[in-house]
């Protein structure tokens, strides 16, 4: 592993763990087991080093989320299977506590500087852009407005898990939520396909 990486990782779970207060150069080092002045080497200012996590934990949430995203695309015109796939990534996502903790903690932090906001804006567009493409896949009348909708809603169910004062949903939970929005905005109409599992079988069993 590269030792930005390393640095990165460490920050990430310094800034989790003890807030924006508790991310410092030195604690940084002692937290990634490295000598004294590494951190500095590699982000000589507080700013580099908030820039430097940031772009760690972009790479590692894209990570998650970047598969869920390649098949939504190319799965075709069935919302059942793309809120499968979508929840599927959330889920995963609730999975890393500590990266949640740790961007909620930059992103209240590039409120307060323009240099990170300008970072963090880009990154949130590494997410946005996709599910853009996603929506207007499916037929949606405004997709650049519906795919902000989407990653907004998605960003509130994971708030309202890690930090909020609600239970942490489950993936079926997360899958029936996502359905019900995208069918919401874009209907059953127009060639797609919305079939519930759980309708089938609520079906099946008053037959």
């Amino acid at each position: 592993m590269k030792r930005s990486d390393v640095v990165a990782d460490a920050a990430i779970a310094l800034l989790a763990e003890r807030g924006m207060r508790g991310l410092t150069h030195r604690a940084v080092d002692e937290a990634a087991g490295l000598p004294p002045g590494s951190t500095s080497n590699l982000a000589r200012t507080r700013a580099a080093l908030l820039e430097l996590t940031l772009a760690r934990l972009t790479t590692l949430e894209w990570e998650v989320v970047a598969g869920a995203y390649e098949s939504a695309y190319e799965g075709g015109r069935d919302l059942t299977a793309l809120s499968a796939l979508l929840a599927g990534a959330l889920h995963l996502r609730l999975g890393d506590r500590v990266g949640m903790l740790a961007r909620y903690e930059l992103a209240l932090e590039a409120t307060r500087r323009p240099e990170l906001r300008a970072i963090y804006d880009r990154a949130g567009r590494r997410f946005r852009d996709p599910a853009v493409a996603i929506l207007a896949a499916l037929g949606s009348h405004d997709p650049v407005r519906h795919g902000r909708t989407l990653v907004a809603f998605a960003e509130g169910l994971l708030f309202d898990a890690v930090a909020g004062a609600g239970t942490t949903p489950t993936r079926d939970d997360l899958e029936q939520a996502v359905r019900e929005l995208l069918t919401g905005m874009l209907g059953c109409g127009a060639g797609l396909r919305c079939s519930s599992a759980r309708g089938s079988e609520r079906r099946a069993g008053s037959a």
